[in-house]
């Protein structure tokens, strides 16, 4: 099988092996990870809020969308390269766990509820932008994007708690009082 074969090579990269040898990359790329998402989720939720008419009902949607994705897309940016990073780690583990991939399919959906939402209730904005909430379209494209981002954070956490890491030459008896100075 071809994936199985891209998914070892990944394992073996170098890059992976040297993520998951050490004892401080996985975790602190996991920890830039849940910043990147964390940013994601709370500039998305700011303007999904927004068009529920449940927050900042006195700015234009326009101007706040315009202030607010190009953090969005940074720190989605961010959590791309940072899952990815982790990704190779144990890509055949993580390739086949059911909350990795129900992960990817509701940020597949994620992206196509924006798309909709861009092709539809965006387009007309201009007739709506100071109203204190969307129309239904644009309502129901907001609480599918909270939905959805929600289940993306409760599927990441549950991929940690279902998957196992690959072999590790690092040092399985450190404890952490061992590394902090005394």
């Amino acid at each position: 099988m071809a994936i199985d074969h891209l998914l070892a090579w990944l394992e073996a990269s170098s890059l992976a092996l040297r993520i998951r040898d050490s004892l401080y990359l996985f975790p602190l790329i996991e920890s830039f990870h849940v910043i990147g998402l964390t940013m994601v989720f709370g500039t998305i939720a700011i303007v999904d809020l927004r068009l529920l008419g449940l927050a900042s009902s006195d700015r234009r949607v326009s101007r706040m969308v315009l202030d607010i994705m190009k953090w969005t897309w940074a720190a989605f940016a961010l959590a791309v390269v940072t899952g990815v990073l982790m990704f190779i780690t144990n890509a055949g583990v993580y390739y086949h766990n059911f909350y990795f991939r129900s992960k990817m399919v509701l940020l597949a959906l994620s992206g196509i509820n924006m798309l909709v939402f861009d092709l539809t209730s965006a387009r007309s904005i201009q007739q709506w932008d100071r109203d204190r909430a969307a129309p239904a379209a644009g309502k129901t494209a907001a609480i599918l994007s909270l939905l959805l981002w929600i289940g993306v954070i409760f599927a990441g956490r549950w991929i940690g708690f279902t998957s196992t890491r690959g072999s590790s030459t690092a040092e399985p008896n450190v404890n952490i009082e061992d590394l902090l100075p005394k």
